[in-house]
């Protein structure tokens, strides 16, 4: 065992005391010497209190987005459901993509459709009509928005009218509205960050039974992007978020390949008191447009829709339906997608 520091120094000092004391020499010298000796070696150690410390790392600061108008979201919906139904091949389908077009120009002048003829599973063919909006095209830093325009040719899932089209106000017209809503507030507030809104033509065509054959829209422009080399930071999808008491689970292939992206979105909701609607629950792995964004395209892209665990299909009761209507719509569910939608965008 090591002897204790402070004693050798205690003995080391009395040695030096009495030999300095010793020596022959005037008294006061002698007490002043005496005294120095004891002040030196009692003195503490100076600190590094006087060292600058690095600055607390500050966070970043909140930043209020504009106000999203659940009122001006509902009325895009009726206007396309007033239209009938947006079905591939028919007179609505076309006069709906023109308006939409046409709405978007509003907003900014960097609109783009996307036109290649389409061979469906069941051999028809149809012009693809993908509508693309960007804003602040100058940005590198990006984030892609969208949604499915089209409408169900088919309601399979009623037990009635199975084979007639629906109007799918909540399964296509919820999410366009939405984005058309968050166009305007770009076009008046600049966002922080370069902003693409695309909405996907020929979602809702196909059937299970055949694979690939949904989201038509989404797979070409995941191959064939707008812009040649396109990339993102991440992507959201819209589909079916205005259903009445709609609850949004954390789906399974959002998590699977923007596990980072949900939690930011979810932890938003979260803050501004969603939670009723964005639930920390997770949800059932489905194949929706951000399935392939995410597969062929690599950008990490979830999906914002709502689900129901307790129904046969997992999915609101009105799916696929002729209930899937505008009486289906409530403006609160708007309003709570719309917001959580514009205080992500402009945080970053």
């Amino acid at each position: 065992m090591e002897p204790d520091l402070t004693a050798r120094k205690s003995s080391a000092l009395s040695r030096l005391q009495r030999k300095i004391c010793a020596t022959p020499i005037n008294a006061s010298l002698t007490l002043f010497l005496c005294t120095l000796i004891l002040v030196r070696c009692s003195s503490p150690k100076p600190t590094d209190s006087h060292e600058p410390t690095p600055p607390a790392e500050k966070s970043k600061p909140v930043v209020q987005p504009p106000p999203f108008s659940a009122d001006s979201a509902y009325l895009w919906i009726q206007m396309q459901v007033d239209m009938g139904p947006r079905a591939p091949g028919t007179l609505a389908h076309n006069r709906c993509a023109s308006y939409l077009e046409a709405e978007l120009r509003r907003f900014t002048p960097h609109v783009s459709r996307q036109q290649p003829p389409i061979t469906t599973h069941d051999g028809k063919r149809f012009t693809l009509q993908n509508l693309i909006a960007r804003f602040n095209p100058d940005a590198r830093k990006r984030i892609l928005l969208c949604a499915h325009w089209d409408s169900r040719p088919r309601a399979e899932m009623d037990v009635e009218r199975k084979g007639e089209a629906i109007l799918a106000a909540n399964d296509g017209a919820s999410g366009v509205a939405v984005l058309l809503e968050v166009a305007r507030n770009l076009s008046q507030n600049p966002p922080p960050c370069g902003v693409d809104i695309v909405l996907f033509d020929l979602e809702d065509y196909g059937e299970s039974s055949a694979e690939n054959s949904y989201c038509l829209g989404s797979q070409y422009w995941s191959r064939s992007p707008h812009v040649p080399g396109y990339d993102a930071e991440y992507g959201i999808l819209l589909d079916m978020v205005g259903g009445k008491g709609a609850r949004f689970f954390r789906e399974g292939t959002s998590r699977t390949y923007a596990p980072q992206v949900v939690d930011r979105v979810w932890g938003h909701a979260q803050r501004l008191g969603y939670g009723s609607w964005f639930v920390t629950q997770d949800g059932n792995a489905i194949t929706d447009d951000h399935y392939y964004i995410n597969k062929i395209s690599g950008i990490p892209t979830i999906d914002i829709i709502e689900m129901d665990p307790g129904s046969e299909t997992g999915f609101g009761r009105y799916w696929h339906t002729h209930r899937d209507e505008l009486s289906l719509i409530d403006k609160t569910t708007l309003h709570t997608v719309g917001h959580t939608l514009l205080y992500t965008l402009y945080q970053e």
